[in-house]
């Protein structure tokens, strides 16, 4: 026992010293934001950005501990020489006509364009390994990235960070445009956040809610920003982006007031840990539309506000690292209502249900004279039951006529004319007055022809399950349900005693 005493100490003075004169502050840093903007549609949109900086130079410095940048890509940036990396995943198309300029933008499908440094010699070969350890890294078919869809920009796709030349050499740009993005691609994603989906915004990352909108789109951004003002050194970036569009009338039953917990059915309840800054944005600019004003509850404690994309805009922030605000209310659900809601609605839409109740769109209008207005639905073909189709599908489906409703102003002043006089022009064209008079029109039926299987092949399957059953079972069934009986040889009449005569008579056996 004394000769344990001496060693253990001795481990005490080699630990206890060390660990204090190696305690440095860290690295790296988190900050995470949510910017919720209510679109001129009365849609809304949620655009979430992550981003964690490390001061820390993967090209030159054997790295082997990470705190809070992924470990994964910081190997990719070390092994495959990186100077940028920008990856997005994207369903939907940003309608700008009706819902204003995107923050970030991103086409259809997956997009992958990366800068090499100028140290790598094989441009191709470290793309396509890259594009393959990307595919297996976010679950992506990022592997079927080669030449055939790869080209190098000379204009476009400058760098967005440090760069001390634009040699296009060492740039190369592919897009899948039929990469459909689903869950297998949000989980990876979250799982680089160092939170996870377990503290801070992310806790609304919930895929059942991010996946039911109109617009979808997750990017991952990597580049080398200067460290300090004379950029001495340099730090990596990791920006992860996420933007989505909630439709009105599908996720907000119609209504144009929203809450956290509508769009995500979740609240925030406390920050990530390791962030050093978590803020909430909500844009409460005044669109000027129908003279409504737009307000936020709970108040937010500071406003901000900046030229954003051409506009000024006015945003509420909410800082979740504020102890006071998550504490008061214990779970910040931050809701979008305003104070004057529109007389006359912009556009009353109920929302099919399949099999339930079919779609219906009413418009309220004011046309010009002289004019012509069109108005078209997107709508997409899908497959029936086969029990749901009319007995001459390939003629097509019919869509109900619509109706247009309208008070024509009058050329002539009508005349006060007495109901008994004339009553049929008075009841087939009532007048309320003579400026102006009602009319209902109907268009024709539109026949849509919509996607029919081969019905042949099942009345061929009919008729043949048919035959088979019908012999198979008649035959089963004549096996179960037929008796046997075992007749007993009788004695014989007359004839056989007259015939056995005649044969002991000529000496031959009887019968």
């Amino acid at each position: 026992m004394a000769a344990a005493m001496p060693l253990a100490l001795l481990v005490l003075l080699l630990l206890g010293p060390r660990g204090w004169c190696l305690a440095e502050p860290p690295r790296d840093s988190l900050r995470e934001e949510l910017v919720i903007t209510p679109l001129p549609s009365g849609d809304v949109a949620a655009t979430f950005q992550f981003r964690t900086r490390w001061d820390s130079e993967l090209q030159r410095e054997g790295v082997s501990h990470y705190r809070l940048f992924p470990k994964a890509l910081g190997q990719l940036i070390s092994k495959y020489s990186l100077r940028e990396l920008h990856l997005s995943f994207t369903q939907g198309f940003w309608r700008t006509r009706y819902w204003g300029p995107p923050f970030l933008q991103a086409p259809s499908g997956a997009e992958l364009w990366v800068w090499f440094q100028d140290t790598v010699t094989d441009v191709d070969k470290s793309w396509k390994e890259l594009s393959n350890v990307l595919s297996g890294i976010f679950c992506a078919s990022l592997n079927f990235i080669d030449s055939t869809n790869t080209v190098t920009p000379t204009a476009s796709f400058k760098p967005l960070g440090l760069a001390n030349d634009t040699d296009h050499y060492f740039l190369r740009y592919a897009v899948l445009p039929r990469e459909v993005v689903c869950t297998e691609n949000l989980t990876p994603w979250k799982k680089l956040l160092p939170c996870s989906s377990k503290a801070g915004l992310s806790v609304l990352l919930k895929a059942d809610r991010l996946f039911h909108t109109s617009y979808h789109s997750q990017a991952v951004h990597i580049r080398p920003v200067c460290r300090n003002a004379r950029c001495t050194s340099i730090s990596w970036e990791l920006r992860q982006t996420l933007s989505v569009v909630f439709d009105a009338f599908i996720t907000g039953q119609g209504k144009k007031d929203w809450s956290l917990f509508r769009m995500f059915s979740r609240t925030l309840t406390e920050p990530c840990p390791l962030a050093s800054e978590s803020r909430v944005y909500v844009d409460i600019t005044n669109y000027n539309q129908d003279n409504e004003t737009l307000e936020v509850n709970p108040p937010p404690t500071t406003t901000y506000q900046d030229i954003i994309l051409g506009t000024r805009k006015t945003y509420a922030i909410y800082d979740l690292l504020d102890t006071a605000m998550i504490n008061n209310s214990r779970n910040l659900n931050i809701q979008l209502k305003w104070k004057r809601p529109p007389e006359n609605g912009y556009i009353h839409y109920q929302p099919a249900q399949d099999r339930l109740q079919p779609h219906l769109l009413e418009m309220l209008i004011q046309l010009p004279a002289n004019s012509v207005t069109k108005v078209s639905i997107q709508f997409e073909r899908a497959l029936l039951k086969w029990t749901e189709y009319t007995p001459d599908p390939n003629h097509g489906f019919y869509v109900s006529p619509s109706v247009l409703s309208a008070l024509v102003p009058s050329v002539v002043a009508a005349k006060p004319v007495d109901w008994e006089e004339s009553p049929l022009f008075n009841s087939l064209f009532p007048v309320s007055d003579g400026s102006n008079y009602f009319v209902r029109l109907y268009t024709e039926p539109l026949l849509v022809n919509l996607p029919t299987p081969d019905f042949s092949m099942p009345y061929n399957v009919i008729c043949l399950t048919c035959t088979v059953v019908a012999v198979c079972y008649g035959s089963f069934y004549n096996l179960l349900t037929r008796t046997f009986h075992i007749e007993e040889p009788r004695t014989g009449g007359l004839a056989k005693r007259l015939a056995n005569l005649i044969r002991r008579a000529r000496g031959v056996p009887p019968l």
